[in-house]
């Protein structure tokens, strides 16, 4: 089933893409969308068989692939990355259909979105450290590609800056990956054991010291995918050039590659080390989340500011994971999750009002709420995103952001207070946003805006829907990640590990 939620979609990107013959942009866009809705479906039936009362690793699958480097096809799925592939799955099918039906070289575009959601599944689900960084660099060209063809009028600046910030991830984490096996004398690039208790194949114990250095790694590279401030430039930028489907990717499923990897390889395999680094990794949270709240306070691109709303809820997931308990180690499965819902519907509705509007700019827009010549529904489907992402209880954020909050607290209670002013900064920018663009008086600028059809207004309704539903009742998410979290701490240093297991995750 794994291979199935990797191959389907880019055997599909290859037909599409290569088919013979003049084929229409209608047709190209149904198969794309049967597509994704196919693996979204496969992926709820994975969930189903899914045994979420273990933290091992399941629906295992192993090929030899090249013996003499240790690199295999091995895929399995857990706790952790098990919400992320549905994640992937579900925001595939949401930007494709979302998509503008008279979108230029529709094959083209189709096939790499496609390609990218193969990429992304497989990056989640490998079990080897080659493997998955082949995966990891799968998206990199589609996406470059997605923004340079299809983006905004810096688009070329946008994708080149994406580019070199991303190769440049590349190649130190495979520095990082290579030193790993190297140094320990593992016997191949395999990993053994679920995320709490991994370690390549036949590795020996490393040093301290080279533990740190190769976390220092892996950190870089996966704080520049996240991204974490100061490696964050590039973020902006690619969202306000990119099409709103693509930003929609971007923030709800790639930046997660980032997050994924350094629970996985950095917090997995180097526990000691990650143990030393976490007060500073701590404090790297308060620098992104209250950095990234004050850019967005400032900003008059609606666009632009959901941006950095997502660097800084990118360092709560980073404030938990050096904190280490089970329950902030929860907390950050599901802030991945449902950042990935809120973040999608914000720019989905940010989309709808550029393209009826003209404009992104606070200063030019007002009085949307209109209820004769504004847009009404998409001013409200708005709200239910800003409310999510600030953290108000009964929608998915609170709950996210409660648990990372609980679970931090105990172990860096400053770190944790200063992160939580980025909660209130997040209230301020989007009520800012919100107050300026949606209230008042229509602007005249913007008078009599086209209607806005309900096919805009699906993607968005389903995901508030999803966010509503989650906040109300995580129970779903909560079961499957459950004791994949408590196991992310099984061999975190005794002090750590007993601030885990007294923490209650009910």
């Amino acid at each position: 089933m794994l291979s199935a939620l990797i191959w389907i979609p880019m055997l599909g990107a290859a037909l599409i893409g290569f088919w013979p013959g003049s084929v229409s942009s209608k047709i190209v866009r149904n198969a794309a969308i049967a597509i994704a809705a196919g693996v979204f479906i496969l992926s709820v039936i994975l969930a189903t068989q899914f045994d979420a009362s273990s933290s091992q690793l399941q629906f295992a699958e192993f090929i030899p692939w090249i013996d003499t480097l240790g690199f295999n096809y091995k895929l399995s799925v857990d706790g952790l990355s098990l919400p992320l592939v549905i994640l992937n799955c579900l925001l595939t099918g949401v930007a494709i259909y979302s998509t503008d039906e008279s979108i230029r070289r529709p094959r083209f575009y189709y096939a790499l979105i496609l390609l990218i959601t193969g990429g992304v599944t497989g990056a989640f689900v490998a079990q080897n450290l080659l493997l998955f960084f082949l995966f990891f660099e799968v998206e990199l060209i589609p996406l470059y590609l997605l923004i340079a063809i299809w983006g905004g009028e810096r688009r070329g600046y946008a994708a080149t800056k994406f580019l070199i910030y991303t190769a440049f991830s590349g190649i130190v984490l495979l520095a990082a990956f290579l030193g790993a096996v190297w140094l320990s004398g593992a016997s191949s690039f395999d990993l053994v054991g679920a995320v709490g208790e991994s370690h390549l194949e036949g590795a020996l114990p490393l040093p301290l010291v080279r533990q740190i250095i190769l976390l220092a790694g892996v950190l870089l590279a996966f704080g520049i995918k996240m991204p974490l401030v100061p490696f964050h430039t590039w973020l902006p930028d690619a969202h306000v050039e990119a099409s709103t489907p693509i930003s929609v990717l971007l923030a709800g499923v790639l930046l997660k590659l980032g997050t994924y990897g350094m629970l996985r390889f950095g917090l997995g395999l180097f526990p000691e080390a990650w143990a030393v680094a976490a007060p500073w990794l701590a404090s790297w949270a308060v620098v992104s989340v209250i950095y990234g709240a004050s850019c967005a306070i400032a900003q008059k691109d609606m666009k632009k500011m959901v941006a950095y709303s997502s660097i800084a809820h990118m360092g709560y997931i980073l404030l938990a994971s050096a904190a280490a308990t089970g329950v902030s180690m929860l907390g950050t499965v599901l802030q991945m999750v449902s950042h990935g819902l809120i973040s999608a519907l914000l720019f989905l509705s940010v989309g709808v009002v550029y393209r009826k509007s003209g404009s992104r700019n606070i200063d030019v827009l007002r009085g949307l709420f209109n209820p004769d010549r504004g847009l009404p529904m998409i001013g409200s489907l708005m709200i239910v995103g800003v409310m999510a992402s600030a953290g108000i209880p009964g929608l998915a954020g609170f709950i996210a952001e409660f648990l990372i909050f609980r679970g931090s607290l105990q172990v860096f209670p400053v770190q944790t207070l200063l992160c939580m002013i980025g909660t209130g900064l997040t209230s301020v920018y989007f009520l800012i946003m919100v107050n300026r663009a949606f209230f008042g008086r229509l602007s005249d600028l913007v008078v009599s805006l086209p209607q806005v059809r309900w096919g805009d207004r699906i993607p968005s309704l389903v995901l508030a829907v999803i966010i509503l539903i989650m906040g109300v009742q995580p129970g779903v998410i909560v079961a499957l990640s459950e004791k994949t979290a408590i196991s992310m701490v099984a061999n975190m240093p005794p002090q750590v590990k007993a601030l885990s297991q007294n923490s209650n995750l009910q």
